[in-house]
């Protein structure tokens, strides 16, 4: 029996802070055919936010803290502002969104990162048991389209600010045993690049072998590597193909032009 296609999609800052990019990601994503789901971080609102009330944000090696303070400030803005922003956008375009964090319908249960050498504050982390596909699901068969923001909860009560780019791949893994599931993440490139500064030099198609090769060469490295790495251990999980490209270009599946980057175990 042939599974229904499923897309989850990704956005991050660079689309939710320029309004008119939004709007014509969020027209795209209505287009597109089968189940989706959206999932989205922050963007500069958080940190405008709480630079207003006067707290300042900790990062240490490049990952933010998330105090109690914090957690207030991203709850309000990723599950309120920018969460019913995009929802009622979506709703004037005819998609049925309904916005959620990970507590809503125990969709997403996560564990707080445990304290080593740092504590990272209210930091949730992912497992294979923290997504509820069956509930997602019956959701989906209602007609609804998920629009999750990067808030999930421990089941005891206590929110949890949690890495929407993790979100997205575990829901993608937990949902492709039940339907024919895209993952997609929407950045600011093209897609990979053979070379950074030249946008026209898109890498189209990249299985495990041409990944290691490329790895080599250098020709992908730093910011890529966990990116890619999460991908494959996706695809390596059922995921039919993860695809890396920039939001102003998501037209282009429905229109069946090349998108982005595709990464998938065979080409």
């Amino acid at each position: 029996m042939e599974m229904t296609s499923l897309h989850i999609i990704k956005i991050g800052g660079n689309v939710i802070d320029n309004s008119e990019n939004l709007h014509h990601f969020l027209q795209d994503f209505t287009s597109l055919d089968g189940y989706k789901i959206l999932v989205h971080g922050g963007g500069k609102v958080a940190t405008q936010l709480s630079e207003t009330l006067g707290l300042e944000a900790r990062l240490v090696e490049g990952r933010r803290v998330t105090d109690i303070e914090t957690l207030r400030v991203v709850t309000m803005v990723y599950g309120g502002l920018i969460n019913k922003n995009i929802v009622a956008q979506l709703q004037r375009f005819g998609n049925n969104a309904i916005g959620l964090t990970g507590a809503d319908g125990n969709f997403i249960r996560t564990k707080k990162r445990p304290v080593k050498t740092i504590d990272y504050g209210f930091v949730g982390d992912i497992d294979e048991k923290s997504i509820n596909p069956e509930n997602i699901s019956r959701l989906l068969e209602t007609g609804f389209t998920p629009v999750f923001c990067a808030i999930t909860h421990d089941g005891e009560g206590q929110l949890l600010n949690t890495n929407a780019d993790t979100i997205a791949s575990a829901l993608a893994v937990s949902l492709a045993k039940l339907y024919d599931t895209t993952l997609i993440y929407c950045f600011e490139k093209a897609g990979v690049l053979h070379d950074i500064n030249d946008e026209e030099s898109i890498i189209r198609e990249i299985d495990p072998a041409l990944y290691h090769e490329l790895k080599q060469q250098q020709i992908i490295h730093s910011g890529m590597l966990p990116k890619l790495d999460n991908a494959f251990t996706a695809i390596g999980c059922g995921v039919k193909s993860v695809v890396i490209g920039r939001s102003d270009d998501l037209g282009n599946i429905k229109q069946q032009k090349p998108f982005g980057t595709r990464l998938s175990n065979h080409i």
